[in-house]
């Protein structure tokens, strides 16, 4: 097939954990948006490897007959065992691995993870706190894991630490296809953004 039109309409990538060692639960929610996001004709980007959360979705994507674009940084290519059979590119270090990644998306799903997860979700919601970009992103799992984050965000807000218009970028679901659904009518009716403004003038006394 010709490069410039590719099997897929648009890419959603996807944060997720690399660790063996949780709940089957968060493995059957990585299972699940792996393959929503390949029933709905769209490309999967992701960290590249081939265990934890990261691993089981994107075998699901492509499974599900979905294409799948791994990408991770050399260093880890041994650690977290990259899968053969989906494309992938191997980049130099972390930092070109995110760029990549938010380069090669449309959206975001954050799924359950630790701190990794935690970074590349925080960066993405900084940029677009800057008006760096307009992709939106969802955090979704199944038992209140990122309750507490969301929490925590909200909290930002309420405290003036971020700006009230953040709020309507701080999406939450329940369940892949819900939040795929979110996803897509964000692309049809962005929410509005206020201004990068960060600080006002002090009144005269």
């Amino acid at each position: 097939m010709n490069k410039t039109t590719p099997p897929y309409s648009k890419s959603v990538c996807v944060f997720c954990g690399a660790s063996q060692f949780v709940a089957p639960k968060y493995f059957e929610l990585s299972v699940a948006t792996g393959t929503a996001i390949a029933e709905q004709g769209y490309r999967m980007v992701y960290g590249g490897g081939g265990v934890g959360l990261m691993g089981s979705a994107a075998l699901a994507a492509h499974g599900a007959g979905g294409a799948v674009l791994g990408i991770i940084p050399e260093f880890l290519t041994e650690i977290e065992e990259v899968l053969d059979m989906i494309e992938h590119r191997i980049v130099p270090d972390m930092r070109t691995r995110k760029q990549l990644m938010y380069e090669e998306s449309d959206a975001f799903i954050v799924l359950p993870g630790g701190v990794g997860t935690l970074e590349e979700a925080i960066e993405i919601l900084s940029w677009m706190r800057l008006h760096l970009h307009t992709k939106p992103m969802v955090f979704v799992d199944t038992d209140g894991y990122w309750a507490p984050l969301m929490q925590l965000l909200h909290h930002t807000i309420k405290t003036n630490f971020s700006p009230a218009w953040v709020e309507q970028h701080l999406l939450y679901e329940k369940s892949p296809k819900a939040a795929l659904a979110l996803i897509q009518s964000q692309w049809k009716n962005p929410p509005a953004k206020g201004e990068i403004q960060i600080s006002r003038k002090l009144e005269q006394f």
